[in-house]
């Protein structure tokens, strides 16, 4: 399983117009290849009176599955530049669409691969790129007495405080990255003179911006 990853945020487009045609770009994540073609077919069905509406996806663990479709452009100007552009930039489960409505100035084949791959790095901005990351939600059980020591130590840390429960004893719950977990403990079991009880609850990916 991965631990770490890039994709994008969410949905995001963006409008470039070059030679007075009009390139629109609809990014959105997509985690299998069924989410990625009806995305497709969403936005093909918005605009039905484009010229074109070229698409490109990336999905899967090992980008098992990459597509790319030019949609009557000539072949390999706009699917596959726009491929290129989610390899590069090292994202996952990912499907562009770029429309153009036709400005009447012919781009010539390298000009439609420059703008394709414009139009995708553009949608992509807007769409935000993300890094996921595994984490383990510990829970970590301790004596009241040990709770102001071990609630100081982990703000000032690392580690994401997500919450604090108030029983029998205090269970405090923290996010910690998968591969961090040994040392975490270690680190938990030296603050604590080895008191704490430390229980696995969940693992889920948390996502944080990339700039």
């Amino acid at each position: 399983m991965r631990n770490n990853y890039l994709t994008v945020k969410g949905f995001g487009e963006s409008e470039i117009i070059i030679q007075k045609s009009r390139f629109l770009t609809y990014v959105e994540r997509a985690e299998t290849e069924e989410e990625a073609i009806h995305f497709i077919n969403l936005i093909k069905q918005k605009h039905r009176d484009a010229n074109h509406n070229c698409s490109a996806y990336i999905i899967g663990e090992h980008d098992n599955i990459q597509k790319a479709n030019d949609d009557g452009e000539p072949s390999g100007t706009a699917g596959f530049p726009m491929l290129e552009v989610l390899k590069k930039q090292g994202l996952k489960d990912t499907v562009v669409v770029v429309t153009r409505y036709f400005g009447g100035i012919k781009l010539g084949g390298g000009g439609l691969i420059r703008a394709y791959g414009k139009a995708t790095t553009e949608g992509i901005d807007a769409a935000k790129v993300v890094e996921r990351k595994l984490h383990h939600l510990m829970k970590v059980s301790i004596d009241y007495t040990w709770l102001g020591k071990v609630e100081n130590e982990v703000r000032s840390s690392e580690y994401l405080l997500k919450e604090i429960v108030y029983a029998d004893s205090v269970e405090v719950f923290i996010y910690i990255q998968a591969e961090n977990e040994s040392n975490f403990v270690t680190w938990i079991t030296e603050i604590t003179n080895g008191q704490a009880k430390l229980q696995i609850v969940e693992k889920e990916f948390l996502e944080f911006e990339v700039n």
